[in-house]
């Protein structure tokens, strides 16, 4: 148990004009401050061009939008499906290929 504590750390973000404590694995530490100043910066962009004219939670929720299709579009971007199902096809053809190359060598060596 002591050690699982040593694996977390708490810690406080900023974000936009809160404080705000959270307990995070270490090596998270910095996904976690990256992340408060992302939000803190598309917050701000929002706030701006919006000041007066859109609330307050709505310009939250615009930042939440804005980020979750950043997010959208990197995983899709990161999509390894169709190239993993390129090289399986890739991989049996040269593994069929190599079998029907040892199958004829084979009766030659044993000559």
């Amino acid at each position: 148990m002591a050690e699982q504590n040593r694996d977390r750390l708490h810690i406080r973000l900023h974000v936009y004009d809160e404080e705000i404590e959270v307990v995070v694995n270490r090596e998270d530490e910095e996904y976690y401050r990256s992340a408060a100043k992302l939000i803190t910066e598309r917050y701000n962009a929002y706030a701006q061009a919006y000041k007066g004219r859109k609330s307050d939670h709505t310009v939250a929720l615009m930042t939440l939008i804005d980020i979750a299709l950043m997010y959208q579009k990197e995983r899709a971007h990161n999509d390894t499906s169709p190239y993993d199902n390129v090289l399986a096809k890739l991989t049996k053809e040269i593994e069929d290929a190599l079998g029907e190359c040892n199958a004829t060598l084979l009766p030659t060596v044993r000559e």
